[in-house]
């Protein structure tokens, strides 16, 4: 059977039997928050409607007297102490209706109903039990067979006025028990879309995580088929290789437990792999990095451009014998940074556009940026391949990178 949201509203203003000492303290402490709001809404509700027909008795009760009708209704303060009696009423009353909730409606009707109108009816006695505590001498100006309508239920009141005071507070109720329930419903909404972007963050953490150990096996692997090359034929540049290895991949893991780094630290890290390449094909590879003063001061996605190097270094030099260029340019236009790695290629060759380095790239900035950051690769000319990357600028660190949809749901 189908369970509406209402339906499973917390009830307020008390914890079912039975279940108060096994529940944990953060629910304990929710609970007792959920019925402190409820209690403060009935309560507010609850003084609006006191003044408001306390303030409509007197102004009628002065047109009346304008045309010599004295006393047509209760004095205030009759009206104040009916209110004030019917105030635990109307908390017990909508306290038994919201545990009953709305499923199923052939046996929760009835009991709605029953809440309702055993309420409403007890509006007339408590303005006649008000009406004997201000005084009897109002009492004695209208004896029991009078046509006044308040004369109250222990005088004897007549049915239509039992019956209008009834409707009236039963009208009044269905306002307080459809605020409530509304309030009740849009706490609950909230409480869901707050857990619901706590889960989305985590399960784009987790993404990014996995994202970025998929890096640092991808990386090795290439360094080490490097340093394999170098073993043969030239042992002592394989040893100075090995240690710069180390190096690199001690910064490797320091970046992968990072989900942002500053951009200055990702061109080290890229500065030192093209270092590591360069040695083993040094007649024919040429770096052209930004210098330490041209470098922006911004935070990136943490080793977002290792993939973009290494793609730049494998498909640059395949297909020719010929020297090759590789560049990292970085540059700032308003709030928009941006990164490009171009390098050259042999002649007619468009390979790289696709493989687990670009993929990866891809991936981490529709994750972490959304519609808000773009990435591209390809070829701009026969001999030149570029991959560029146009993405937020984050001037403060990683708490500025949260993507505007998920800030606004917190």
């Amino acid at each position: 059977m189908s369970v509406s949201p209402l339906d499973r509203i917390t009830p307020p203003f008390a914890v079912p039997a039975g279940h108060d000492s096994a529940l944990p303290e953060p629910e304990a402490l929710a609970a007792a928050h959920g019925f402190r709001t409820q209690l403060t809404v009935l309560t507010a509700f609850w003084i609006y409607v006191a003044l408001s027909n306390v303030l409509y008795a007197n102004s009628m009760q002065a047109s009346f007297s304008s045309m010599k009708m004295e006393r047509v209704f209760a004095p205030w303060d009759a009206r104040l102490i009916q209110h004030l009696l019917l105030y635990p009423l109307f908390l017990l009353a909508m306290w038994r209706s919201l545990r009953t909730g709305w499923r199923p409606l052939w046996k929760t009707v009835p009991i709605q109903l029953l809440c309702a109108v055993g309420f409403a009816v007890l509006a007339a006695p408590a303005l006649g039990l008000g009406e004997r505590l201000v005084g009897e001498g109002w009492q004695h100006k209208h004896p029991p067979g009078s046509t006044h309508a308040w004369t109250g239920f222990i005088a004897g009141p007549e049915l239509p006025t039992w019956i209008a005071s009834a409707t009236n507070f039963l009208v009044t109720y269905g306002f307080g028990l459809a605020l409530v329930t509304g309030f009740a419903f849009y706490q609950r909404l909230r409480d869901s879309q707050l857990r619901s972007a706590a889960l989305e963050r985590a399960l784009t953490q987790a993404h990014l995580a996995a994202l970025r150990m998929q890096l640092s096996p991808h990386t090795l692997f290439n360094l080490l088929h490097t340093i394999r090359g170098q073993i043969s034929w030239d042992p002592p540049a394989a040893q100075a290789m090995v240690v710069q290895l180390g190096d690199l991949l001690r910064r490797l893991l320091n970046a992968g437990e990072r989900e942002f780094s500053r951009l200055s630290d990702e061109l080290q890290f890229v500065a030192l792999y093209l270092e590591l390449q360069q040695k083993r094909f040094a007649d024919r590879l040429t770096i052209a990095a930004p210098g330490p003063d041209d470098i922006p001061r911004a935070w990136v996605p943490s080793l977002i451009l290792q993939p973009l190097v290494e793609n730049a270094v494998v498909h640059g030099l395949a297909g020719h014998e010929g020297a090759v260029t590789i560049r990292v340019e970085a540059g700032v236009s308003g709030e928009t940074l941006s990164l490009r790695v171009l390098n050259t290629i042999a002649p007619e060759r468009a390979s790289g556009a696709t493989g687990i380095g670009l993929t990866n790239v891809r991936e981490r900035l529709a994750v972490q940026f959304g519609e808000r950051a773009t990435f591209e690769a390809g070829p701009i000319d026969n001999n030149v391949w570029q991959a560029q990357i146009h993405m937020p600028l984050l001037r403060d660190g990683p708490e500025s990178a949260a993507r505007p949809e998920a800030r606004s749901a917190l």
